[in-house]
């Protein structure tokens, strides 16, 4: 969405001493994160999460042992699971990428009625409704779908999406920079606008960056919808900077993202501290705040119109079996819909999800999304 997880690459070391390879989006750490959507404007002028794509053509053969799946720039599986899903189902399975949540379900409503493939991974939460509303995802279940996964289904669209991973965007603090100035670090998101953190803190926007309109969502859902502009205007008075996507917030500027960053809060992940551990450490040099979390759920579904949607019921069926579930920490770095899965062992440390995360109804998001991003636009970049 959801989010480069690029920073996988800059725990490398860490994860290898740990034995973990712990990562979120958003785009996105952990969840990693995911890669900054571009900005655009609607017709009107206002901002939306991503601009329009270009129309991938749909896929040139219809033979019925190829099925195609598009997906968010985040997704990655091992090549051998790969492999052992194409020789068991005997479908060759076709990969396309189309940009963040936003830009992959922007390009699914573009393309309705010719699906650029047969079956979709990565629609988040922040999309997911508009996904429904426009028609164009198929009815299907799978037989299969692990009892805890019940939890996260879509309200008004458990018939055509499956939920297939989830994870929490959270305000991230660097607590030895705190520590080693003989500061207190922030808690909540009321105190990120007191004087005593001017200058420090640094997230991604929401109009270019899935996690960025995650935490937009969470300041919504947190304030209300009159009083969260206010918020807003306080926190980009105390010099909160603004950028482009997860990746510069949290490698370039953060404090603990592995450069010589000044801001030691950011917004990122409840699964980034991990990746925080020093080489020789045993626990991470930052935390997540977990009282300022919005919780995303990727989702699956088969498009409407597909042309083997056969194969893509069995690419549904295959993301949500035990085989992909397990692996789903440790390559997307987001918790996997199957309770069952044993986490990696740093995650029930040093990853824990919020007891009582963020929420803004799906129909909400969907009939007041443009709204509040013109008016985030307004506030936060001028």
């Amino acid at each position: 969405m959801r989010h480069t997880r690029s920073l996988a690459a800059l725990a490398v070391a860490t994860l290898t001493l740990t034995s973990c390879s712990l990562g979120g989006g958003e785009d996105e750490p952990t969840t990693a994160p995911e890669a900054p959507a571009t900005s655009s404007t609607g017709g009107d002028g206002s901002p939306t999460t991503s601009e329009e794509p270009a129309a991938v053509p749909p896929p040139e053969t219809s033979d019925p042992g190829t099925v195609t799946l598009v997906t968010h720039d985040s997704f990655t599986l091992p090549d051998e699971l790969v492999a052992a899903f194409e020789e068991e189902s005997g479908y060759q399975l076709e990969l396309q990428s189309a940009g963040d949540a936003g830009e992959l379900t922007n390009q699914l409503v573009l393309t309705k009625g010719s699906p650029v493939a047969d079956v979709v991974f990565g629609i988040d939460t922040t999309f997911a409704s508009r996904a429904v509303r426009e028609g164009v995802l198929a009815a299907y279940t799978p037989a299969d779908l692990p009892a805890s996964a019940q939890e996260h289904l879509l309200v008004g669209g458990e018939t055509v999406l499956t939920p297939v991973d989830y994870g929490d965007v959270c305000v991230n603090v660097d607590d030895v920079w705190f520590a080693n100035r003989g500061l207190v670090p922030p808690e909540t998101l009321e105190d990120l606008v007191e004087p005593d953190y001017e200058d420090l803190f640094v997230t991604p926007g929401a109009t270019t960056s899935s996690p960025g309109m995650a935490f937009l969502l969470a300041t919504v859902g947190y304030f209300g919808p009159g009083e969260w502009q206010g918020w807003w205007e306080e926190l980009m008075a105390n010099g909160a900077k603004v950028t482009s996507g997860w990746t510069d917030a949290y490698t370039v500027d953060f404090t603990a993202g592995g450069s010589d960053g000044d801001r030691p809060i950011v917004l990122s992940y409840a699964s980034s501290p991990p990746f925080t551990i020093p080489e020789g450490g045993f626990q991470p040099t930052t935390r997540a705040l977990l009282d300022t979390c919005f919780r995303q759920v990727e989702y699956a579904g088969v498009l409407e119109g597909a042309v083997n949607p056969e194969g893509a019921q069995a690419v549904v069926d295959w993301l949500v079996s035990p085989q992909v579930q397990a692996v789903i920490p440790d390559t997307m770095f987001m918790y996997p819909v199957d309770d069952e899965v044993v986490l990696p062992e740093l995650w029930a440390q040093w990853a824990p999800l919020a007891e009582d995360p963020i929420v803004v109804h799906p129909g909400q998001i969907e009939a007041e999304r443009e709204t509040w991003l013109r008016e985030w636009a307004d506030l936060a970049t001028g």
